[in-house]
């Protein structure tokens, strides 16, 4: 047998139409769209098989701009303590973590004391900053410049009108301090698209938020000359995921070229808690893989998983441990950082891709037509497409078409969450005075969920 023979050669090819005529004879009479054809909430019709014969020439040519290295694992640290929240850092990088996020609250804080006997040459270390600070962030630039340390710095004002319904200050002086921000050799740009997921926006309306959400930091931002932080919430169809990222980067290239700006995005994804839930609560460790499978064919750059009891416990080592463990058995025993770009040439991925792509841009054109992101979250239009989508699925859960095993499914009745509750898991009511209705994050199953530990 000849080394150089094509594999396969022997097989007859067989065309996307010889396939479809099988197919309807196999069904017997029954048609063949309604039969096998499922549409999405994003309104793409989902085929049973693609061929390579029915790829679009624009298709042929698709290119995403894949990250260089593969993804890293991410540990997620709630700086309150500075000497703990330091031991911590140095124990999980110890344990596999190959990133640490920061989230720090008190500008006060000693960056030289959370920083103390951390490796800084080979690892990244984010800060998330829910908070504006010209000062704090021009002493994490200058830790970092003389220690030859890499920081990516998380801001995103644009986000914090989302979550909470006003600036950190108003308009006018969140982007003056950003512009001064921006200017440190230092990524500073954040871009929060978690939210938008966590709330119910479907694939469509997310990509095409954040490139609107990119595109305000762009038109008032004279030069952005780093890298933008892209965070990401990943759900559970798989497939639509890891197009949904793919899409991202391809869109945001897009945009990126009409600004001259010249670096890919760096994407930071996190499981979705939208789908998560109390009761059952292991099946959540479940729900977080395949999403960081989804992730990490995606292209991310970087995942932070979200521990199976993040909804009810506070930060605790077991679960960390757990969440840590899972991207560990991703990466170094299921060998998914040996294969760059391993979605490309899979024509069902890449038809998503380029629908999903498609249909974002044509809602971002409406929104840039219609003043752009910040003025339509003023007048609510982003805030009711959200609450819109999120009722469909919502409807979609509680007829139980949309399956959470353990919750709307096969419960076990003899589960009891009441007495476990350190976190409240629900959505809490803070009635105030706002300049923007927010978007609030809520999860399928809370409803079920209250009326559950209501008669225990």
């Amino acid at each position: 047998m000849s080394t150089n023979k094509p594999l396969f050669s022997d097989f007859e090819t067989i065309s996307s139409k010889q396939w479809k005529q099988q197919i309807q004879y196999e069904l017997k009479g029954a048609d063949y769209n309604e039969t096998l054809v499922w549409e999405s909430p994003e309104g793409i019709k989902v085929k049973p098989f693609y061929h390579h014969d029915e790829v679009e020439e624009s298709n042929s040519n698709f290119a995403i701009n894949s990250p260089k290295e593969t993804f890293k694992i991410l540990q997620n640290i709630f700086v309150h303590d500075v000497k703990k929240s330091n031991e911590r850092a140095i124990n999980t990088l110890n344990r596999g973590a190959e990133n640490i996020r920061f989230t720090i609250e008190n500008e006060t804080i000693s960056i030289e004391s959370l920083m103390q006997n951390l490796p800084l040459e080979k690892t990244t270390y984010y800060f998330y900053l829910p908070f504006l600070s010209i000062d704090f962030v021009s002493k994490l630039k200058d830790f970092a410049a003389k220690n030859q340390a890499k920081f990516i710095i998380q801001i995103d004002p644009i986000g914090q009108l989302c979550k909470d319904g006003n600036w950190f200050e108003n308009l006018e002086n969140d982007f003056e301090k950003l512009n001064t921000i921006s200017k440190f050799q230092i990524p500073t740009i954040n871009i929060n698209t978690g939210i938008y997921q966590n709330a119910g926006a479907n694939i469509v309306q997310q990509l095409a938020y954040t490139l609107a959400h990119a595109n305000e930091y762009f038109n008032r931002i004279p030069a952005i000359n780093q890298p933008i932080t892209i965070e990401v919430s990943v759900g559970t169809n798989y497939f639509f995921e890891i197009a949904k990222l793919r899409a991202l980067r391809l869109l945001f290239s897009t945009l990126a070229k009409e600004y001259n700006h010249n670096f890919d995005c760096h994407i930071i994804a996190t499981p979705t808690k939208r789908n998560k839930t109390l009761y059952d609560y292991n099946v959540n460790m479940l729900r977080t893989t395949t999403e960081c499978m989804s992730a990490i064919l995606g292209g991310a750059n970087a995942i932070a998983n979200l521990p199976y009891d993040a909804l009810y416990h506070k930060d605790n080592e077991f679960g960390d441990r757990i969440s840590r463990n899972q991207l560990l058995v991703l990466k170094h025993e299921s060998y998914f950082d040996k294969v760059s770009n391993p979605a490309d040439g899979a024509y069902y991925i890449e038809n998503l891709t380029q629908q999903l792509a498609e249909k974002a841009l044509e809602l971002f054109k409406d929104i840039e037509k219609n003043g752009g992101l910040i003025t339509q979250l003023i007048e609510g239009n982003i805030q009711k497409k959200i609450q819109e989508s999120a009722a469909k699925e919502q409807d979609l859960f509680d007829s139980g078409k949309e399956v959470l095993l353990g919750t709307n499914k096969y419960p076990n009745k003899n589960d009891q969450m009441k007495n476990d509750l350190e976190l409240y898991p629900f959505v809490k009511q803070n009635p105030r005075k706002t300049l923007i209705v927010p978007i609030i994050e809520k999860r399928l199953a809370e409803k079920l969920e209250q009326e559950r530990l209501a008669l225990e």
